[in-house]
């Protein structure tokens, strides 16, 4: 086995052309670790985040970024079973001893990676490593905010802020697969167009509608959405507020708008609205989309699959919002 790998890295903050292509000395795997052979590594915009540099998150330089990891575990330390060698895995993005793939350690934009045993989830039969590593991040944090957290039922009203996305197109799929009717909110026409497709009942063109909350509280007959995701933040929220029904439930898993946002509390007591925070993922949401996935329940959303080599480029669609669904690097 060669004792160099590919990576793409960010050498230091600022932008895309930060992120350089290098080669890095393969990982050994210690006891209780596995070394994967990355296939495929969906990127996310918590990548355009560490890019540019958060001040409450120090990222120590050079990092790799990368936390939805798809592959094959070719070898294990100590204390690791052998029954992994050869096995089609994703990895749980989240280390053991807290942080993520990409932001506190390095991720999967290159070939290896040595991981933590506790990370190694099998893949069922009938997932393409593109698939799974669309999963993760975006799948789970939706599937465990919609239905832990947000408790949504069979014919609820759902609006979607930035639909188009990773999380806003996995919460779509999920929601229609709830029987829920979907009011999906983007920026342009042609995403408009794919969200109905994809099942949206109702799209509303943030161009069109810069105040959206006219738009869904028309759409609903004035009687409010049941349940608002927005992970967007900024200055969002109280538009979100004046589309919420009677005991509507915001749920929000992020906000890469801006994380100060203000809020109406009229709207708060008056419609006996609840605000529902959901950190992240578990396990388990995880393999219950890969299960989706395998029955032929689900399809993950991909936008653009691109070589390693153009890792930068996907970052830079990110960025620049011209992503719909998913971002893939294959390695």
């Amino acid at each position: 086995m060669t004792t160099t790998m590919k990576v793409v890295a960010i050498q230091q903050h600022g932008g895309v052309e930060n992120m350089k292509l290098d080669q890095w000395p393969m990982p050994v795997p210690e006891p209780h670790q596995a070394l994967v052979e990355i296939k495929a590594c969906g990127l996310n915009y918590m990548d355009v985040f560490v890019l540019h540099g958060m001040p409450d998150l120090p990222t120590k330089m050079p990092r790799i970024p990368g936390g939805d990891v798809a592959g094959i575990v070719r070898e294990v330390g100590a204390g690791v079973s052998q029954d992994w060698v050869g096995k089609k895995v994703v990895l749980f993005p989240r280390f053991p001893e807290g942080g993520v793939l990409g932001e506190n350690g390095n991720g999967g934009l290159c070939q290896f990676i040595a991981v933590d045993q506790r990370q190694l989830i099998e893949m069922p039969d009938g997932v393409s490593f593109e698939d799974a590593a669309a999963l993760p991040i975006a799948y789970g944090t939706s599937h465990r905010m919609l239905f832990t957290r947000g408790r949504l039922q069979k014919g609820e009203k759902v609006l979607i802020l930035g639909a188009s996305g990773g999380v806003g197109v996995s919460c779509l799929q999920f929601a229609k697969m709830a029987g829920a009717e979907v009011y999906a909110c983007t920026s342009s026409e042609d995403k408009a167009r794919r969200l109905k497709e994809l099942g949206a009942d109702h799209v509303i063109n943030y161009a069109d509608n810069p105040d959206f909350s006219k738009a869904v509280w028309a759409a609903t007959g004035k009687k409010g959405v049941d349940v608002a995701i927005n992970f967007t933040g900024g200055d969002t929220w109280i538009p979100t507020q004046r589309c919420m029904a009677t005991n509507g439930r915001i749920l929000t898993c992020g906000s890469t708008a801006g994380h100060m946002c203000e809020i109406d509390i009229r709207f708060v007591w008056f419609r006996e609205m609840d605000i529902i925070g959901s950190r992240a993922y578990v396990p388990d949401d995880i393999k219950a989309c890969l299960d989706f996935v395998a029955s032929k329940q689900l399809s993950p959303v991909i936008d653009k699959v691109l070589p390693l080599e153009q890792a930068a480029e996907g970052v830079r669609m990110l960025e620049e919002r011209r992503v719909f669904g998913k971002v893939i690097i294959k390695i």
